[in-house]
């Protein structure tokens, strides 16, 4: 009996099963949210509805960067477009790599080892697309912001109902990505609880050790012969389908004969 870290059984196939179908759920909710947002729905109105109410920097800080001919000012992830961007590339990626680990899962060739290295990459990015939807704003030393008003604050701050709705929508897709974080998390604990040693997972292939099969296992050293039926013999003499019938055209009897 040894530890096998390759070819391991998942413990429950009945978990993996509920936690793809949520999975299905929040992937969906992902690609769709993050799909509305792009390019740029409600990020630009956000901020500035943020700077009206006091709460972070203002968008024309890039107008003035251009206006004085100062360098491109570091837009903070919460408001640039690489967060928008990274957030429909990892619903994509979510959903692929859930049509993979589906088919991959009824073939039987899901290990938990690969699992669990995708399942520690997911984690990381939507940790990050978690940190850069809530994330802060130190441009504008005067309105600084630690975490996002959308986030942080309610909708209602904002007198303008679209605002209202924009700011909903932000809150929604913060929801999934956390929900999505959370199911990744249960299926890194899945992997993890497949990856402990277990006696029935870690027992010694029956294919591989059949020594009742083996060569060495069949007496004599007779193995070229084993399972072929013995030729019956008569008096020492052997005795084949093929030399009965010779004799019995000659006329002989073979039996008669010994007996004689």
């Amino acid at each position: 009996m040894g530890y096998k870290l390759l070819h391991r059984q998942w413990r429950s196939t009945r978990a993996m099963y509920i936690t793809m179908i949520a999975e299905l759920g929040g992937t969906v909710a992902v690609l769709v949210l993050f799909g509305i947002a792009q390019p740029d729905l409600y990020r630009t109105k956000l901020w500035r509805a943020g700077n009206e109410l006091g709460f972070n920097s203002s968008p024309n800080v890039i107008l003035y960067s251009y206006a004085n001919y100062e360098p491109y000012p570091d837009i903070p992830f919460v408001w640039s477009q690489l967060l928008t961007n990274f957030n429909v590339a990892i619903s994509v990626l979510s959903l692929f790599l859930l049509l993979t680990k589906l088919i991959a899962f009824i073939m039987h060739v899901w290990f938990p080892i690969i699992a669990a290295i995708i399942n520690i990459s997911m984690i990381a990015l939507y940790a990050a697309s978690m940190g850069g939807q809530a994330g802060p704003d130190h441009l504008d030393p005067t309105y600084p912001s630690s975490v996002a008003w959308y986030i942080a604050k309610p909708c209602t701050v904002a007198a303008n109902q679209k605002i209202q709705g924009y700011c909903r929508q932000a809150k929604g897709s913060f929801a999934v990505t956390c929900i999505m974080f959370g199911i990744y998390l249960a299926n890194l604990g899945l992997t993890i609880w497949a990856l402990l040693p277990n006696p029935a997972n870690d027992k010694v292939d029956e294919d591989d050790e059949d020594e009742t099969s083996s060569p060495a296992a069949l007496k004599g050293g007779n193995w070229e012969m084993h399972g072929i039926p013995q030729t019956p013999r008569t008096g020492g003499l052997l005795y084949t389908p093929r030399t009965t019938a010779f004799n019995t055209l000659e006329s002989k009897a073979p039996l008669r004969d010994q007996y004689a």
